[in-house]
């Protein structure tokens, strides 16, 4: 199959070039730097495209050269430290609602089948969701605790929106992906070890009781295979692993796995002023979500089923790299 990957240079990107590539698809990466664009050639893809993705000459010229069968949007332009406040996430949420407007429209302009688009599970919302665990049939969130949240939900509801709306109509053949919060090679854990190495990475004190839904960036990948030939069309998936688990446990586990200091405490006044956007959604939502549908219906199982397995294989690659 004949694929066109938007975004393949970020964290999720590669990791789905490289799978993709291993298959015998053929795979164009298109990619907003050079060095991005390096690192994709390297992964062994058909051709690599640089361009602007909110620019829709520059992404219709990239589809109209290539003529895809299918297309993964996963664009985003996360910090590599992490959303730390709500402005972190101003060009992702342009990305989300203009830069899928403009990848859809050109998708089914050049006659490509199929559209997966990279969510994320906060759609359901951030806070205390209740005990019971959530699936795609859950609505997105009506109420936020804090009102400056509410523009990343938007923008990844206009984006599920948009694509939903075209595969009812019949112009694409789109699936959306649910994804739990991402860790694993280039996706923040390599900056959480080192900041956890030089005690830059205080925790709110009694924060254990938060839960977040996560998934191992390969495992996100392979999910992603399976929806391009698998998914049904029209759907949403939520692609999370076994074992939710609050990012306080996470990071101690972390330090403790890799051999650096537990990290310090801090009171959370502390922690909503510095970053107030991490503070509000990994640090202060609980939240179970279910991946049911996606094992049933995309013949996927998570090889990272919990936190704990991800950490060690990320502990074994950095012993081998360091």
């Amino acid at each position: 199959m004949r694929i066109f990957v938007a975004g393949a240079g970020g964290a999720l990107g590669t990791q789905l070039v490289r799978h993709l590539v291993a298959d015998r698809h053929e795979v164009i990466g298109f990619t907003r730097s050079a060095s991005h664009a390096q690192v994709v050639q390297q992964l062994g893809v058909s051709r690599s495209i640089t361009g602007d993705a909110l620019n829709p000459s520059s992404i219709r010229a990239a589809l109209e050269s290539t003529r895809p069968e299918a297309v993964v949007h996963a664009f985003t332009a996360i910090p590599k430290r992490g959303p730390w406040r709500a402005s972190d996430l101003e060009q992702t949420n342009k990305l989300r609602v203009r830069g899928t407007k403009q990848l859809l429209d050109a998708t089914i302009a050049v006659g490509a089948r199929r559209l997966i688009v990279e969510s994320m599970v906060f759609v359901y919302g951030y806070g205390d969701l209740g005990p019971d665990w959530l699936n795609e049939e859950t609505g997105a969130v009506k109420n936020v605790p804090k009102g400056w949240l509410r523009s990343s939900i938007d923008a990844l509801v206009d984006m599920e929106t948009q694509v939903m709306d075209a595969s009812r109509k019949g112009s694409i053949e789109g699936i959306v992906l649910r994804f739990g919060g991402l860790y694993g090679p280039r996706a923040g854990t390599e900056t959480t070890a080192t900041l956890l190495r030089r005690r830059w990475l205080p925790l709110i004190k009694d924060s254990d009781d938060s839960v977040i839904p996560l998934v191992h960036v390969e495992d996100a990948a392979i999910a992603t295979v399976a929806a391009l030939c698998h998914g049904r069309a029209g759907e949403v998936y939520n692609i999370v692993d076994d074992e939710p688990v609050s990012f306080a446990v996470l990071v101690r586990h972390l330090a403790a796995t890799i051999g650096a200091p537990q990290p310090r405490t801090v009171p959370r006044w502390f922690v909503r002023l510095v970053a107030p956007y991490a503070a509000a959604s990994w640090l202060g939502t609980k939240m179970r979500v279910s991946n049911a549908k996606a094992k049933r219906e995309l013949q996927w199982e998570p090889r990272f089923t919990n936190y704990r397995d991800g950490i060690a294989e990320f502990s074994r690659m950095d012993k081998l790299l360091n």
